[in-house]
């Protein structure tokens, strides 16, 4: 097997269980109040939310590389061209989600600062500014790319024959149910967090399992060839 192809593999898991692990520490570490006050406020200009945000910001950036790596690991079989548009769906409802986590990341920031700074709770009425529009549009368009990339997912890892059936199921439901969460409380947020990251890793132990595998077939058969 050539090296960049066993490099990719094992990057899309070490990007995977990375991903995994961000998305239970961005609800952990994100502020919940009062967002109609200068507690919210308060939540918004704090340096856990930016940390938070940017955590969730470099979770979605990491996924297309994590099921580029299993896609490249089913080159040659049925279900690789289904594992192309997996990659080709997360990688477009990664770019429509991430603009809104901009806005909530830097600009609400900036609106709690300010609101702050003024002692002026009417100014986080623009929060709802930043959230809605078309930037909302793209977000829950992004949001539903992925679940619908996640579910097929799901389905080339079931059929493929060389990972564990159930191992793409968690991460399905993680990514299907990731717009109703946002109903939750932070209690049920991180619980949808570690659902996620359950579902990552699941996929990245399969990914570098099947690393070594075609390593020790790579080395088996050049063994074979050079006594024969």
């Amino acid at each position: 097997m050539p090296v960049p192809k066993l490099l990719r593999m094992r990057l899309g898991a070490s990007s995977l269980v990375i991903s995994g692990i961000l998305f239970v520490l961005y609800p952990t570490i994100r502020p919940f109040s009062d967002e109609t006050s200068l507690q919210g406020a308060t939540a918004f200009a704090s340096t856990d939310w930016l940390v938070a945000h940017i955590l969730a910001i470099v979770a979605f950036t990491l996924l297309p590389l994590g099921l580029l790596g299993l896609h490249n690991s089913l080159q040659g079989t049925a279900v690789n061209s289904l594992a192309y548009w997996a990659v080709v769906l997360c990688l477009i409802g990664t770019g429509l989600t991430l603009p809104f986590y901009g806005g909530e990341t830097f600009g609400l920031h900036a609106i709690g600062q300010e609101a702050i700074r003024l002692q002026a709770s009417t100014l986080i009425s623009l929060a709802t500014v930043v959230r809605s529009g078309a930037g909302l549009v793209m977000f829950l368009v992004g949001l539903l790319l992925l679940a619908i990339a996640a579910i097929i997912l799901a389905i080339v890892i079931w059929r493929s024959g060389r990972y564990p059936k159930w191992s793409g199921v968690p991460f399905a439901l993680g990514m299907g149910l990731y717009i109703p969460q946002f109903f939750g409380g932070q209690p049920l947020r991180i619980t949808h967090g570690i659902l996620v990251a359950i579902g990552c890793l699941w996929i990245a132990v399969g990914l570098w399992r099947q690393s070594n595998q075609n390593i020790g077939e790579k080395v088996q058969s050049t063994t074979f060839h050079s006594e024969s």
